[in-house]
């Protein structure tokens, strides 16, 4: 079965985008694409790596690879949220996003409307997109904020049932506004919301539905440090990703055309002659590089791998993976074989979907199985385990049976 893809990051750090540049508007239309997760594989943790096979994405050595879908979107310039450029196309695109990622120039060598210039400072960008988010989800609220509060009072809603009403709009959930409420703990009823309060809820919202990854890239810039350390101050330092996607592309374009072997999201890469030091006299089967590439790789390993231990495209989708709070659950129909079925008793967990953190046993079985009725959850033992619990990595190892007879286990 595929695993549904839960993220949409709105900028993608997929390296096989049409086109590139940093001028305002290369992107106009939508761009979709499929990035891989990295994640610890339960295959490790069982030992059984060697029977490893996902019916999608990749398994090497217990690190899988599950595929996620990223929509690389227009992007913006000041003044958006009133129609400027493509503001209008880039904010209706973002509704469907789980959360986002912000691609920002580290070397303030690009300004605001893409222009080459030097000395620009990259955080102006952070900030302004920042500004015309909460400008366009408060500037429709406000617009509506009269008629909202008059039914509001008349059926004598819940502040999270009228919020509901008009945040749906933008992809919400009841309960990312439930915890848009608990985030700002508003004493006051709805009807008396000043203008300020409500736009700490629109904060609080974007908050809770666009958990955003700060993806700062050319960070091997010589002008780069100065931009990150005040950048590091401005915002918070979990949302933070340094990256080079121009050396993750060429180090993947290297590895494909068999001249290195790279460990994607590591500092490891060997060429031809590492190998043979390391007493493979064949060298990995690898091919021979100039001395242009050669000393191109070093610099890379010098200024990028060693210094920060990855190019940072492979952890940008980790980060947002972390935002959004994502476990990663193995189906199986066997919890001995860990096998999927009759038709293939040989590899093992061929399937992986990711849930939130808070999903509970029976959320997570619901999702596998469909709306089939559970008869009843056993794990390890046949030890009776509550629909209501709530899974994390490694903590359940469990068989949920319907009443129909059908079983499927969640790891």
């Amino acid at each position: 079965m595929p695993p549904p893809p839960p993220l949409r990051p709105s900028r993608s750090p997929n390296i096989n985008q049409p086109r590139a540049s940093p001028l305002s508007f290369t992107t106009i239309d939508p761009q979709r694409a499929i990035g891989y997760l990295q994640i610890d594989c339960a295959c490790a943790r069982f030992k059984v790596s060697d029977r490893c096979k996902p019916n999608y994405g990749a398994c090497v050595a217990g690190r899988r690879s599950v595929p996620i879908e990223l929509l690389d979107v227009a992007g913006l310039v000041p003044g958006a949220h009133q129609g400027q450029g493509l503001g209008n196309k880039f904010l209706d695109d973002l509704r469907h996003a789980d959360a986002l990622i912000h691609v920002v120039d580290a070397s303030g060598t690009v300004d605001a409307e893409g222009k080459e210039t030097r000395g620009y400072d990259p955080s102006v960008d952070i900030a302004w997109l920042r500004s015309e988010v909460v400008a366009w989800i408060l500037g429709n609220l406000l617009q509506k904020w009269g008629s909202l509060r008059r039914r509001h009072v008349a059926v004598k809603a819940t502040a999270a049932e009228t919020l509901q009403l008009q945040f749906s709009g933008y992809g919400s959930t009841m309960a990312i506004v439930n915890r848009t409420l608990d985030r700002v703990a508003l004493k006051e009823p709805l009807e008396e919301w000043s203008d300020a309060t409500i736009e700490r809820v629109v904060n609080a919202f974007i908050d809770e539905k666009f958990p955003t990854v700060i993806a700062l890239n050319k960070i091997d810039h010589p002008d780069a440090d100065k931009n990150i350390a005040k950048i590091a101050k401005m915002q918070d330092p979990g949302s933070i990703v340094l990256c080079s996607a121009v050396s993750e592309i060429f180090l993947r374009k290297m590895a494909k055309q068999k001249y290195i072997k790279y460990v994607e999201g590591s500092e490891f890469v060997d060429t031809r002659e590492d190998l043979i030091e390391q007493g493979d006299p064949d060298g990995g089967g690898l091919r021979e590089l100039d001395e242009k590439n050669r000393n191109r790789i070093e610099n890379l390993k010098d200024m990028v791998l060693y210094r920060f231990g990855s190019t940072g495209v492979v952890q940008v989708l980790s980060k947002a993976a972390e935002l959004l709070g994502l476990v990663p659950v193995f189906p199986v129909r066997n919890v001995s074989t860990f096998t999927t079925g009759a038709n293939d008793a040989k590899h093992v967990f061929k399937d992986c979907v990711l849930v939130r953190k808070g999903s509970t046993v029976g959320d997570v079985a619901r999702k596998v199985m469909g709306d089939a009725p559970i008869a009843y959850v056993e794990g390890v033992g046949n030890m009776r385990v509550s629909e209501d619990d709530l899974v994390a990595v490694g903590k359940h190892d469990v068989s949920a049976r319907t009443r129909f007879g059908g079983d499927k286990t969640n790891r």
